[in-house]
C-alpha cells in the first residue's frame, strides 16, 4: 500500500430484513482482523428490505484482496438472500464523461477532479460536438468526437461501448449530453450511467427549461442527478439541488443559477457513487452520505 497505509475496503449489502444480518457481517471483518471505521444501515418498512455500508481497514493482519472477501463472503451472503458489493478504495472509479455544447458541468467536474476532491480517474470525454475538445485536450485528457446522426446512431454508440470497455470505465457521466442512448446500451450499463437533468423530474421538458420556468413564474429551480434507464429522465433519483427565486429574476439569471444548481448535484452524486454511498433499491436510491 501507499506510504504503509492501511488497505482500506466498503461492502454494500442489500437483502431482506431479518435478525443478525450486522451481527454476522461485523462477525465475519472481525475474523479476518478488520477494523471498521464507518458503517450505516437503512431498513425499507415498506417492502422489507435492509441496506447496509460498511468501511473497514486492516488492523493487525494483512487483508486478503476484494476479489477473495467476496469469494469468502459468498456462503454467509447466500445465507441471508444477500445482493452485496466489496469494494477496493486504493483503486479509484473510472469516469468517461459524455458532453454536448453545454460545458459547465464538464468544467466543474475537471476541475474538482484535478484538485482532487473527486475520488475518481477521469478516463477522457466523449463528445458528439468539437467545442468542448480544447477544455478536455487543456486537461490532458483524450477527446473522443462521435458526432451522431439518424444514420450513425447505432454505430456511434458501439463504439462508446468499445471505450467504455477498453478504458475499463466504470460508470459513464453524462454532463449534459444532448442524447438519447438506446434501450439496449441503458441496460447493459445497469447503474453505472448517471445524468444531470435540469430541472426537478419530470419538471419542464424541451430546449429551454428556464424560458419556461419564467414563463410561468416559478419560485423554486432546481436540478436532478440520476441513474439513467430506458425510462427517459425516469431513472432512480440520487441528488438533486434548489434555490428560491422570485418575480425579480430574468430568464439568463434564472439559466445561471441553473447551471450552478446542476454543477453542484451532478459533482455529488458521482463522488456518492464513486465512495460505493449508493444503493439502488427499485425505482429509488438508498444514499449514505
Amino acid at each position: 500500500m501507499h506510504n504503509n497505509e492501511p488497505a482500506k475496503f466498503v461492502l454494500t449489502v442489500s437483502c431482506p430484513e431479518t435478525n443478525g444480518i450486522v451481527r454476522a457481517v461485523s462477525e465475519f471483518l472481525y475474523q479476518r482482523g478488520a477494523t471498521i471505521y464507518e458503517a450505516a444501515q437503512h431498513r425499507d418498512p415498506v417492502i422489507d428490505q435492509f441496506f447496509m455500508r460498511v468501511e473497514f481497514e486492516e488492523s493487525a493482519s494483512e487483508l486478503p484482496s476484494a476479489s477473495q472477501l467476496d469469494e469468502d463472503f459468498t456462503a454467509l451472503a447466500e445465507s441471508f438472500a444477500m445482493q452485496w458489493q466489496f469494494h477496493e478504495l486504493a483503486t479509484p472509479s473510472r469516469i468517461l464523461l459524455a458532453v454536448s455544447k453545454h460545458g459547465h458541468c464538464l468544467n466543474d467536474i475537471l476541475h474538482r477532479w484535478e484538485s482532487g476532491v473527486l475520488p475518481a480517474t477521469v478516463a477522457g470525454v466523449v463528445s458528439n460536438h468539437e467545442d468542448m475538445r480544447g477544455l478536455t485536450e487543456w486537461y490532458g485528457l483524450p477527446f473522443y468526437y462521435l458526432p451522431v446522426n439518424k444514420e450513425n446512431k447505432a454505430e456511434q454508440e458501439a463504439r462508446l461501448l468499445e471505450i467504455i470497455n477498453d478504458e475499463q470505465v466504470d460508470l459513464l457521466a453524462l454532463a449534459r449530453y444532448m442524447q438519447i442512448l438506446s434501450p439496449e446500451l441503458c441496460a447493459q450499463l445497469e447503474s453505472r450511467i448517471i445524468n444531470i437533468h435540469h430541472s426537478f423530474l419530470p419538471g419542464f421538458k424541451g430546449a429551454d427549461p428556464y424560458a419556461q420556468a419564467y414563463n410561468r413564474g416559478v419560485k423554486i429551480i432546481g436540478a436532478t442527478a440520476h441513474y439513467v434507464t430506458a425510462d427517459l429522465d425516469e431513472g432512480p433519483i440520487i441528488e438533486q439541488a434548489v434555490e428560491k427565486i422570485d418575480h425579480n429574476f430574468n430568464i439568463e439569471e434564472l439559466r445561471q443559477i441553473g447551471r450552478d444548481a446542476e454543477c453542484a448535484a451532478f459533482a455529488r452524486a458521482l463522488k456518492w457513487h464513486c465512495e460505493h454511498r449508493i444503493i439502488v433499491n427499485g425505482n429509488k436510491t438508498i444514499v449514505f452520505r
